[in-house]
């Protein structure tokens, strides 16, 4: 299992796959090919059907600029390695091909050649909850001390990193108003939703300030602001919402804070690991069911729960999630997908709460849960897989 800060990742929205990822090969590509005089992008599958939507030609433009780059959107094939395929070509003046890479977008803003997962650097030893959770029983530690463990000294740097963007683009989406970029015209909601909660007592104006500050971060990515993938782009606003909202609302110090992002990240590794972050592979479930059960567990951790609850939560986050379509109108990261932060982050708070209550014992294990999810999803048919075919993308346009 790789580091998690390949789950955290800092970066531009409104999409991890279908904005970040062509990015960042379009950027490699480029410098590879420092001769090319224009280049030519064709993109498959779900990242054609929907990269309109995602700014992925804006994304490609500015990484070649100011060479031109001919983008060809091609939504009706879908490679076998990956529904997420891009082919690049680096073209001379007269249009011979110089160099040519076929890769895919896998999830979370990474790439691969094969369409497969091969892990980066692996750095820790276990991928399976019930080892790990057996390993830190042993050693009488909790996950984030796991963490510790095997990541680099500056994961505490790195995490402070993460956490400082997630509050900026809470800060940021409290501030900003108007409507959101795309044929939609979607009206910004989390600065008005923050002033009422603030006329609400108790666990009213609670629940009102988490979906506040999920919408604020879901919204400043919609306008391809500077986020945090947590795991990916579309589920950024769950982590920041119930980790700001329990530090405001009960001064958890900074410290307690990176702990709790590093349990999440824990818990976003083994998703990653063990299934998919994806929306196209596995439908929503893969990113705002692992953005909720990362949360939850994170939640935990916070409230000084035993690492059987953390795991518990974790369950819980992504059980009540299963099944879940990735199915955006329009193809943007707007409906449904703002207000699944919001609902992401509330019933994060409620799956942390209910696990708390608990002694951690529980009849179906975090493992069993993720491999439940990645059956489901590969289940899916590709309407529901980040394709703008099926469910409410289909019927917004009757």
């Amino acid at each position: 299992m790789e580091s998690i800060k390949e789950i955290f990742k800092i970066g531009n929205g409104p999409s991890s796959s279908h904005t970040m990822a062509p990015r960042r090969a379009a950027l490699s590509f480029a410098e590879r090919n420092p001769s090319a005089e224009r280049f030519s992008v064709t993109l498959y599958g779900s990242l054609a059907a929907t990269g309109k939507g995602h700014f992925t030609d804006k994304a490609l433009e500015n990484a070649f600029s100011p060479k031109p780059v001919d983008i060809v959107w091609d939504p009706g094939t879908v490679l076998k390695q990956h529904t997420n395929g891009m082919e690049f070509k680096a073209l001379d003046r007269e249009g011979n091909v110089l160099d040519k890479w076929l890769t895919f977008s896998i999830g979370g803003g990474d790439l691969s050649e094969t369409g497969t997962r091969s892990s980066r650097k692996v750095i820790y030893p276990m991928n399976k909850m019930a080892d790990i959770q057996a390993y830190c029983q042993k050693k009488g530690i909790h996950f984030w001390e796991y963490v510790a463990m095997f990541e680099e000294e500056d994961i505490w740097d790195y995490l402070e990193k993460v956490w400082q963007t997630m509050k900026d683009a809470i800060h940021r989406g409290l501030e900003n108003e108007g409507v959101l970029p795309g044929p939609l015209h979607l009206a910004r909601r989390a600065a008005s939703y923050h002033i009422k909660a603030q006329g609400y007592k108790g666990s009213m104006q609670r629940r009102a300030m988490a979906f506040s500050y999920a919408l604020a971060v879901a919204e400043e990515n919609a306008s391809g602001s500077v986020i945090v993938t947590a795991p990916t782009c579309g589920s950024c606003g769950v982590i920041p919402s119930v980790l700001y909202l329990n530090q405001t609302s009960y001064n958890f110090p900074e410290v307690r804070i990176l702990r709790a992002l590093a349990t999440a990240g824990l818990i976003g590794s083994l998703i990653k690991s063990n299934a998919s972050i994806s929306g196209a592979e596995v439908g929503c479930q893969g990113e705002i069911g692992s953005a909720c059960s990362m949360s939850a567990a994170a939640g935990v951790q916070l409230f000084g729960g035993s690492i059987a609850q953390a795991e518990y939560a974790a369950s819980i986050g992504m059980e009540h999630f299963l099944g879940l379509t990735c199915d955006p109108v329009c193809g943007l990261v707007q409906i449904p997908c703002i207000e699944r932060n919001a609902f992401g982050a509330t019933r994060a708070i409620d799956a942390n709460m209910y696990a708390l209550l608990s002694d951690g014992t529980h009849r179906i294990s975090f493992d069993t849960v993720i491999e439940t999810m990645k059956r489901t999803g590969h289940d899916l048919p590709s309407l529901y897989k980040e394709t703008s075919e099926g469910g409410l993308a289909v019927v917004s346009n009757q």
